[in-house]
């Protein structure tokens, strides 16, 4: 998601700054940004690690000048049932998926708030209101993101801050980290269907980074998803409680030699894509439709009032 997202605001014109762990895939990634006609950088950093994180940023203003925008999107996960899961495990997938995100904020909000301007972005998820099976450690470190941002937001409001925060709930996407997460399961693991391209992320990124809406959400299932927690919470816990399992494993064995990303980064350049190209989707309605709500609620304001004046006089 992160390697389509840069492309993304590089084909947009905007220098890019690349944070991530593994050399290779930053060095495709990099490319890219250049291809697309971009000034780019990348720099191999643990976004756990926070005066890593700070050295960065440091670093990114000296070479491409003041950060306007700051996305927090980097994640670990294991998968696998909460009594199959240790301790260590746990704490590494908090320490990055959740502090990795309060990290990159603070070091963005250090350098946007003396300027009064800039835009953080924080990468979410349906799962950041709704808990599934297998995941518990990535979807209580979504929980705990979408917490500290609207702590933070209601900061920047009493302040009278011209800093906006934005998150953009996704759905489930075809990337690569079902080749390389943590897996405790027999089966090898996939997102749950409908799978979108991680591209349709990009794009809904990428947009709310120009704009001022609270939040994003991004494809049908995600916006079900959270009306779904909302109205009929119980509802969902049996549901989930009896496919979450089947929906997010294959038929397929596990590879038992194979490595997987939770403390180290996997070696090798993977792309932005993973291996379920053929049952992905490349566009979202749902996304289309979010994006133009403001004209699609002008129209229908406007329909109405024609409706309401061209009534029957009797």
């Amino acid at each position: 998601m992160g390697r389509a997202t840069a492309r993304r605001f590089a084909e947009a014109g905007d220098h890019v700054a690349l944070l991530a762990r593994g050399d290779e895939g930053l060095q495709g990634a990099l490319e890219e940004v250049e291809a697309a006609g971009s000034r780019g950088m990348a720099i191999a950093v643990d976004v756990a690690d926070f005066d890593a994180v700070e050295r960065a940023a440091n670093q990114v203003e000296e070479t491409l000048g003041p950060i306007d925008v700051w996305v927090n999107n980097a994640m670990v996960t294991v998968f696998g049932p909460v009594t199959r899961l240790t301790a260590a495990e746990y704490r590494r997938v908090t320490e990055v998926t959740y502090l990795g995100a309060v990290h990159g904020t603070l070091a963005a909000l250090r350098r946007m708030l003396p300027r009064d301007r800039g835009t953080i972005v924080q990468v979410d998820s349906a799962m950041a209101y709704r808990g599934i099976p297998l995941q518990s450690p990535y979807c209580a470190a979504k929980f705990a993101m979408r917490g500290f941002t609207d702590s933070l937001r209601t900061e920047l409001i009493h302040d009278r801050s011209p800093i906006h925060v934005t998150m953009v709930h996704l759905p489930a996407l075809n990337t690569p980290q079902f080749l390389w997460s943590r897996n405790r399961m027999g089966r090898r693991p996939q997102p749950v269907p409908p799978i979108f391209q991680p591209e349709v992320a990009a794009e809904a990124i990428e947009w709310a980074s120009r704009q001022r809406r609270r939040e994003v959400w991004v494809g049908r299932p995600t916006v079900l998803t959270i009306w779904g927690q909302r109205l009929l919470p119980g509802l969902l816990d049996l549901y989930l409680g009896r496919t979450g399992y089947e929906s997010q494993l294959t038929e397929a064995p596990a590879d038992a030699e194979r490595g997987d990303n939770l403390m180290e980064p996997v070696p090798g350049d993977f792309g932005a894509h993973g291996p379920f190209d053929d049952r992905a989707r490349d566009t979202s309605p749902q996304l289309w439709l979010t994006k133009r709500r403001g004209i699609l609620a002008a129209v229908a304001g406007g329909l109405a009032a024609m409706f309401l004046l061209g009534g029957d006089d009797d």
